[in-house]
């Protein structure tokens, strides 16, 4: 009887699942429709990236406007408006864009953020700029 569950034991179970060919065979299906969807997804991809810029400079101009009404002028200087840039992508940040006062003066300012990454691969990296009227515009397009 002890030899009965001693054997039991030894036996091996064969469970079931998918060798190496037929799992070599579903990542070349995925990589084929990754490769079938990605350029349709790519002015998708651009788009969102961009909301980054978009907000920034929505934040760089309320900061430039309070400045304004402190001082009754713009500043051409980022870190007297307590902006503080996100970490890019290449200092291991998550920020695409990098971030310039263009002119400022008095009455006026325009800053302008610029990607550091070219989102579509065509070698045209994104610009966008805002100024003292608030609305931020695209000014190349990736």
């Amino acid at each position: 009887m002890s030899e009965q569950k001693n054997n039991r034991h030894l036996q091996i179970k064969k469970l079931p699942a998918y060798n190496l060919q037929e799992v070599l065979i579903v990542l070349v299906i995925i990589g084929i429709l990754l490769l079938l969807a990605l350029p349709n997804l790519m002015p998708l991809i651009s788009k969102a990236k961009s909301i980054e810029a978009q907000t920034q400079l929505k934040y760089i101009y309320n900061s430039q406007t309070s400045y304004r009404y402190m001082y009754s002028k713009f500043s051409s200087d980022l870190n007297e408006i307590d902006f503080s840039p996100p970490k890019t992508v290449k200092e291991d940040g998550t920020g695409n864009y990098v971030y310039e006062i263009v002119s400022a003066n008095n009455n006026s300012f325009k800053v302008r953020a610029t990607a550091i990454t070219d989102f579509d691969g065509d070698g045209i990296f994104n610009v966008w700029e805002i100024d003292e009227n608030g609305n931020p515009k695209q000014t190349v397009k990736d």
